[in-house]
């Protein structure tokens, strides 16, 4: 009976001693590339990082990148200028829907990246991005939504990259 327990105890040890299929630092250099894309997306109007990247990996199934983004960076409430007017909180909403499609595209981006640089993870495990959206309490959110999420497995990514499949088809986009 107690040499058993001693080899559960020793195969607990051994699992637990294995590395993991991505390394710290691995996920680092994906949470400093995504940061510089969003930040060097359009140096004119540039997209506002609200604290940086993370990135976290579970074995067996697979890498999250998350991160918080206004898409506009809006006009101050000041004691000079208490509120906004309609139309200027209307424009600033349409300027927000119009960057949407260049923080998607930055985000597939960044999971072709991923998969690609993550050479030590499984084919079969997933690599998921997702950006939440700041909004400022005054706004006007219609048609804006407050959580983008994609993800797809890293072998239909690497598919991607290779050119025999569309990033359309394998990328499973949420919006909420």
């Amino acid at each position: 009976m107690m040499r058993r327990w001693w080899i559960g105890l020793a195969a607990v040890a051994l699992c637990l001693a294995a590395p993991p299929k991505v390394s710290r630092a691995q996920l680092k250099v994906l949470e400093v590339g995504f940061d510089q894309r969003i930040g060097r997306a359009n140096i004119d109007d540039p997209f506002d990082i609200l604290g940086a990247t993370r990135a976290v990996y579970m074995d067996g199934f697979g890498v999250v990148l998350s991160t918080e983004v206004n898409l506009v960076v809006g006009p101050a409430i000041t004691p000079f200028r208490p509120k906004l007017s309609v139309e200027e909180v209307e424009k600033l909403r349409q300027r927000k829907l119009a960057r949407l499609p260049q923080l998607k595209q930055l985000m597939r981006d960044m999971m072709i990246t991923s998969a690609t640089t993550l050479k030590s993870m499984p084919a079969e495990e997933q690599v998921v991005v997702g950006s939440h959206l700041f909004f400022y309490s005054w706004e006007d959110r219609k048609d804006l939504p407050e959580q983008l999420v994609m993800k797809a497995s890293r072998k239909a990514l690497l598919e991607v990259e290779a050119g025999r499949s569309k990033v359309e088809t394998v990328v499973q986009e949420q919006a909420f």
